[in-house]
């Protein structure tokens, strides 16, 4: 017997909880009204998905970590991913709404070129948006019209096109918001680029690129417990560079001072 549900497609996660469901490929459910519900861990099938809740499963996962549960959190998961809890026999009451639909759905979209914008689907979840009020009912707003459009609405290539257009307004404000945490971050965390920039310095200290060369974006950013992703939004949103043009720089400066200290070019 498994241990987890599979979402191969958009209702699944809707069918498992007993909601509604009212379209092939786009799922809406709002927590609220299911009343207390099993645990699942889900592993996602060529689904996107949308958590914005006011709690979360305790000690749920999310790939190999576990989910930050602050009151007001935005998750998003991509195909591929585990998430959730495993059925323990408890049920539980949850306060939110959940957005699923199929790549499929979204082909030939707006939402294909945008994605590589959409970092999120890739940060680990202690990296989960931290909503403020205002920006967690706009979410749930938005995921309540889009539930009721396709509630009362017969399926046509237009009706689908407004949509998509809802689920790319979601993913919008989602980066937006994101984009005001990265600031917040910035503040709280003011001596980030001071430890981006030790840990370059222990590299080289350790002697670390005769065995594994340059050091690499991925690397920097697991010594300071981050997603590559996130990492990487959080340094621009602070520096204006990426991590790779800040490595770049630290190089060319090291360099700059190996040779002025009488080494030669070789």
């Amino acid at each position: 017997m498994k241990d987890y549900l599979d979402l191969n497609h958009a209702n699944s996660y809707a069918q498992s909880v007993g909601a509604e469901t009212y379209h092939p490929m786009v799922s809406v459910v709002h927590f609220d009204e299911l009343g207390a519900i099993a645990h699942t861990l889900n592993k996602m099938g060529d689904v996107y998905a949308f958590f914005v809740q006011d709690n979360f499963p305790d000690n749920a996962t999310y790939g190999m970590g576990g989910y930050d549960t602050s009151k007001g959190s935005l998750t998003a998961a991509s195909p591929g991913q585990i998430i959730g809890k495993a059925d323990n026999g408890t049920r539980h009451v949850y306060h939110g709404w959940t957005l699923h639909f199929e790549a499929e759905f979204m082909r030939g979209t707006a939402f294909e070129q945008r994605l590589q914008y959409y970092h999120y689907f890739s940060y680990n979840v202690n990296e989960a948006l931290h909503t403020t009020e205002g920006e967690k009912q706009l979410l749930w707003q938005l995921m309540g019209m889009i539930r009721r459009f396709i509630q009362h609405r017969e399926l046509s290539p237009l009706t689908d096109r407004i949509v998509q257009d809802y689920i790319l307004l979601v993913c919008d404000y989602a980066l937006l918001f994101y984009q005001r945490q990265f600031q917040d971050a910035a503040h709280r965390h003011g001596d980030l680029l001071a430890r981006f920039q030790q840990v370059l310095s222990d590299y080289y200290e350790r002697g670390l690129q005769r065995q594994d060369g340059l050091p690499g974006v991925k690397y920097c950013a697991s010594e300071l417990c981050l997603s590559p992703s996130y990492f990487g939004d959080v340094v621009r949103s602070v520096t204006g560079e990426s991590p790779t043009q800040v490595i770049q720089r630290f190089l060319i400066d090291r360099a700059k001072s190996l040779l002025i200290s009488g080494l030669t070019v070789t």
